[in-house]
């Protein structure tokens, strides 16, 4: 059975923490969820974000979300698989040099890893997509930029897949999202 590591924190957005681990789990993988300062058996409290009539994205609170692996006991030369939801949580996820260094681990190895909204915040900051055409949430594309890569700006629904990062613009996409990188971790 192919492992694959789902990263969370504190509000990371509801639908791209949910609808990931249920639909891998019901694809016959096994996902690990971690979060930093969180242990087994710890929650995350995530946040649903909605696009309504402001300029922006607006967020209430969310549905706690079950950790059930603490970060540290991991070996991520385990796992087939990387997924970083979005939410506000990669703005802080992307300070632990921990989870710059997993992530650096699933590059550097071709490894899968599907990357949705501002999740992008994380490869960014780790200096992981220098030439790769990745789409996010439209405010981390000027990121994008910065970090070598180029932003590709898609319908929210829609997705782009460059090698082995299958990125989305927002959970609109998630089941053109899901669906490619399952793709990607059955050709492994």
């Amino acid at each position: 059975m192919k492992k694959i590591l789902l990263i969370a924190g504190d509000f990371s957005e509801s639908l791209e923490v949910f609808f990931p681990y249920q639909a891998l789990n019901m694809s016959g993988f096994k996902v690990i969820s971690v979060a930093p300062h969180k242990k087994k058996g710890d929650f995350v409290t995530t946040a649903v974000h909605d696009f309504e009539r402001e300029d922006t994205y607006t967020e209430k609170r969310g549905h706690k979300f079950l950790i059930n692996t603490t970060l540290e006991t991991i070996d991520v030369k385990e796992f087939d698989g990387l997924v970083l939801p979005g939410g506000r949580a990669p703005e802080y996820l992307r300070l632990d040099q921990r989870i710059l260094d997993i992530s650096k681990h699933f590059i550097d190895n071709n490894k899968p890893i599907a990357c949705i909204c501002h999740g992008m915040q994380i490869l960014t900051a780790a200096n992981l997509i220098k030439d790769r055409k990745v789409t996010s949430h439209p405010a981390i594309g000027p990121d994008i930029r910065l970090a070598g890569g180029k932003y590709v700006s898609v319908d929210i629904n829609d997705i782009v897949v460059d090698k082995n990062i299958v990125s989305a613009p927002a959970w609109p996409a998630n089941p053109k999202w899901m669906a490619a990188f399952i793709k990607l971790l059955n050709k492994k």
